[in-house]
């Protein structure tokens, strides 16, 4: 597959902007008590809206690494001295991951180790490495063989107790088995972790599949051609999740292979959707919240983060009677529980404050300033 285009991917900061958009909003309601269904994540098999976001970062992690690397070597640049830059941003991502677990309490004897900037932070290396040193057959090759081993391994290593196969709970599926000898007293819950060890190889195969993507729209087909390869290979690859699906269930929490092939298929069709709208139809005036979001998306995600934990545990306010309540749950009372329904109150709420982190940003794209990683 020969590689000529280097045209920037509007569609890809557009697609960016709406999936971390979107992870604000399903992490910050304003009652976890009252949320609509769409914003929750499955309770273990299936999945729901909410379930497609942090892959579908990950799938788009693995189409800029294509862009960004492409652009360099097109200019002769040794492999070698983009090693630095590769293991910076790893560290970075990771260090970030574990600020965000550490604070407000700095409970170092409890810290969770796992966790998404984390997950980010190995699949980008391990990406970037592969794209590095081998062609794209190669990597088709190595996200098949991913899911497979993966899919084999859950379905035939037993579990002391439990035997093999067995996930229809996190506590004997063999990747919380794992975690538990590795990771026990630093995870999201006692049994098991959402971002655990084994879990994060298919993980691996979700960037994988952005990085075939992105080989896909730097070759040189016509750019319909290219949109309409997205939503075929999307639908393929649905398919062939719903089919594994049969014996290895979609589920986030073990990132079954059957939960990748859907998830890559979602995301390549619309991303296809989004690069026929924006880079081909030109139509872009509609997009420009989510090119602001897009543009600082890790630096937003963090920052969002950071600021809603310290309005639940650090910021407080002094109510009449001399207690004290989360400056968040102050916040939401007074602003919308106090005329909304609950659910819609919740849910205000978790859109206001996507809406406050816009205007942030929007400060920060009009002077140009981009944080990058």
């Amino acid at each position: 597959m020969v590689e000529i285009s280097s045209k920037r991917l509007v569609s890809l900061d557009v697609f960016r902007g709406i999936t971390i958009a979107a992870m604000i909003l399903v992490n910050n309601p304003g009652d976890w008590r009252t949320v609509y269904s769409p914003l929750l994540h499955a309770k273990w098999h299936g999945w729901t809206p909410t379930d497609l976001i942090f892959p579908f970062f990950l799938f788009i992690v693995g189409v800029a690494i294509v862009f960004a690397f492409s652009k360099r070597l097109a200019h002769s640049v040794d492999k070698r001295s983009l090693y630095p830059k590769v293991i910076r941003r790893t560290l970075i991502l990771f260090a970030l991951g574990l600020a965000m677990a550490l604070i407000p309490r700095f409970d170092f004897a409890h810290l969770r180790i796992p966790g998404v900037l984390q997950r980010i932070a190995l699949v980008y290396f391990i990406c970037s490495v592969l794209v590095l040193h081998t062609s794209w057959r190669w990597q088709i090759g190595i996200t098949v063989g991913i899911l497979l081993l993966y899919w084999g391994l859950m379905a035939w290593v037993p579990v002391p107790g439990y035997g093999a196969g067995k996930w229809d709970e996190p506590i004997s599926a063999l990747s919380s088995y794992i975690d538990r000898l590795f990771l026990t007293g630093r995870m999201w819950k006692e049994h098991w972790d959402p971002e655990g060890l084994l879990s994060t190889l298919p993980a691996i195969a979700t960037g994988l599949t952005g990085v075939l993507t992105g080989h896909w729209l730097r070759s040189p087909r016509s750019e319909q051609n290219k949109a309409i390869g997205l939503l075929i290979g999307g639908a393929v690859l649905f398919a062939l999740g719903y089919l594994v699906n049969l014996d290895f269930p979609i589920n986030k929490g073990l990132w079954s292979s059957s939960y990748v092939l859907v998830t890559s298929g979602l995301a390549a069709a619309f991303l296809g959707i989004c690069y026929w709208i924006i880079d081909i139809r030109g139509w872009r005036k509609w997009s420009w919240p989510f090119r602001v979001y897009g543009t600082n998306a890790i630096t937003v995600f963090v920052l969002s983060g950071m600021l809603a934990k310290l309005m639940v545990v650090s910021f407080k306010v002094t109510q009449a009677d001399g207690s004290t309540i989360a400056f968040k749950t102050w916040l939401y009372q007074t602003l919308f529980a106090s005329w909304a329904s609950p659910m819609n109150a919740s849910f205000f709420y978790a859109l206001s404050y996507v809406l406050f982190w816009l205007a942030i940003l929007a400060i920060f794209y009009h002077k140009r300033i981009f944080i990058k990683i």
